[in-house]
């Protein structure tokens, strides 16, 4: 059974591969992902802070992925792109969300929506990502 943690995070996901692909407004996406399948079990909270915090910022956010990639963000599918702007989003606001279980649900996202290895490069460039915006806790994860 997924979490409701887990099930805003797949909806993000949905809406930000919309607005990525489409570049519809934040509210369109929202009122569309009220009517989808799973809402009613989703975190409506974590989801509406995702969703309108990554379109928010998403310069700022896609800025922070950059260093961590072998190519340019524009070339990354619109899945890998989307979760790991969740994932980045987290990383920087979600504090309280351990840095490992951020990448545990970002691979598991892209395992669910993406390419059959896009989990890889996720996993990779969050590794990378995680090094950088929560240093303290990946070096204390590490020495442990």
């Amino acid at each position: 059974m997924k979490s409701a943690r887990r099930r805003s995070r797949e909806l993000a996901t949905q809406g930000l591969y919309q607005w990525l692909l489409s570049g519809v407004p934040a509210g369109e996406i929202d009122a569309q992902l009220r009517g989808s399948q799973g809402y009613d079990k989703a975190d409506h909270e974590h989801l509406d802070a995702i969703l309108n915090g990554v379109i928010r910022e998403s310069d700022e956010l896609s800025a922070s992925i950059t260093p961590c990639l072998d190519r340019p963000i524009e070339q990354l599918s619109p899945v890998e792109r989307a979760v790991l702007l969740v994932a980045t989003y987290e990383f920087k606001h979600h504090v309280d969300i351990p840095y490992r279980v951020v990448i545990n649900e970002a691979v598991e996202l892209t395992k669910t929506f993406g390419g059959s290895d896009g989990y890889k490069y996720v996993n990779g460039v969050l590794d990378k990502l995680a090094a950088q915006l929560r240093a303290t806790e990946a070096q204390n994860a590490r020495k442990s």
